[in-house]
């Protein structure tokens, strides 16, 4: 358990064995369906713990010439990658770090083919498809929508797969259990099942929460199984979510109390535009400890974010007792998806990075300053 007095404001703060348990799950789903599981970056992308996620898997899914690159330098290993679009001047950069390469469209993969018959290592080429059927329900997040820029259509590959593909690969889930999957996979087969005998590996892509408490991990490890076993495809899955789901939080204080037209708002150290973009963005509302839902004759508060932003701030939540200057704020489960998408808008200093080890001892990793604000700009 973090002892949250031991550690800075603001600061993220991931709990080694809340990590090392959800990497534990993982390797068991791996082991008992055969698939491959890796990390996707685009959802956790915390390298320092790097060396312990080592321990459980090996590989990891980029989406750029970046996260291509953290792949091999920092996990040691070769990246399945995939983009919307490569670009010509970092082509040659994307081959030298990647094992697997996934294209958007068949124009896209026209285009390099050539290159990647010419490279001297085998680098296996996949296709992303789009089955036109997704069950997201947030628009931003749902690739299936009507007119999305993301893969192939199965009339697309009406008259079959452009030599020297081996793979395809989709990623319609968000946080979904194995039933969507299952309901996923049925589609891909009835559009794509044609494909599969010339097919070497299917990437399910990622959204398979399978550390979410009460995902059916038998049902899935019994679907992947038997489809796997079925059209003899080696399988890959590329969580985000999963990896760091509730590994830890961001700790916040509060540095002021603000009341107007009968509100209460307690503004933070840290942004909520800036460091839990997706808070805004899907939007949802974060869990606080020790706060509940606004409840009659308990102290209720808005939380304001430290930047210009009018729209920087979420509520509401009720506490047990006032909030005051000083008073720490703990925002459960900002690891996945939320360091990945921080900014240092308006300036307002970016937290600080740090571990609570398995051996109950927080080691600070990284702090920000002028610098890192000043050096994004010029």
């Amino acid at each position: 358990m973090i002892d949250y007095s031991r550690v800075p404001s603001p600061c993220y703060v991931i709990d080694e064995e809340r990590l090392r348990r959800n990497l534990e799950l993982i390797r068991q789903v791996s082991k008992d369906s055969g698939a491959e599981i890796i990390l996707a970056f685009k959802g956790f992308a915390m390298w320092s713990v790097f060396p312990v996620v080592r321990e459980y898997v090996s590989g990891a899914a980029a989406s750029s010439i970046h996260e291509a690159r953290l792949c091999y330098e920092e996990m040691g290993s070769l990246a399945h990658t995939y983009s919307p679009a490569y670009r010509r001047e970092e082509f040659g950069m994307m081959l030298r770090y990647s094992s697997h390469l996934t294209f958007n469209s068949l124009a896209q993969y026209d285009k390099y083919a050539p290159v990647l018959r010419r490279e001297g290592k085998h680098i296996s080429a996949g296709i992303r498809i789009n089955p036109e059927y997704s069950e997201i329900s947030h628009g931003i997040y749902n690739p299936c929508s009507p007119g999305s820029r993301l893969g192939v259509t199965a009339s697309e590959l009406a008259s079959g797969l452009p030599e020297g593909v081996e793979g395809l690969h989709f990623h319609v889930l968000f946080e979904s259990d194995s039933y969507t999957l299952e309901k996923v996979l049925n589609v891909v087969e009835k559009k794509f099942g044609h494909l599969f005998p010339k097919l070497k590996w299917l990437n399910m892509g990622g959204g398979h929460l399978m550390t979410r408490k009460g995902y059916d991990t038998d049902h899935m490890v019994s679907l992947l199984r038997n489809f796997r076993e079925k059209h003899g495809i080696h399988i890959i899955l590329e969580p985000g979510s999963a990896f760091a789901w509730e590994t830890g939080e961001l700790v916040t204080t509060v540095e002021d109390v603000i009341v107007r037209d009968g509100i209460k708002t307690a503004l933070l150290d840290v942004s909520f535009t800036a460091h839990m973009p997706d808070c805004l963005e899907m939007p949802y509302k974060p869990v606080i400890m020790g706060a509940f839902e606004p409840a009659e004759g308990k102290p209720t508060y808005r939380m304001g974010g430290n930047s210009c932003l009018s729209g920087d701030f979420m509520g509401d939540w009720s506490f047990h007792r006032e909030l005051n200057p000083g008073d720490r704020v703990v925002f459960w489960d900002m690891i996945h998806y939320t360091m990945v998408k921080t900014t240092t808008f308006n300036g307002v200093p970016h937290p600080s990075i740090g571990i609570w080890t398995k051996d109950q001892q927080f080691r600070l990793i990284r702090t920000f300053g002028y610098n890192d604000y000043r050096d994004r700009l010029s």
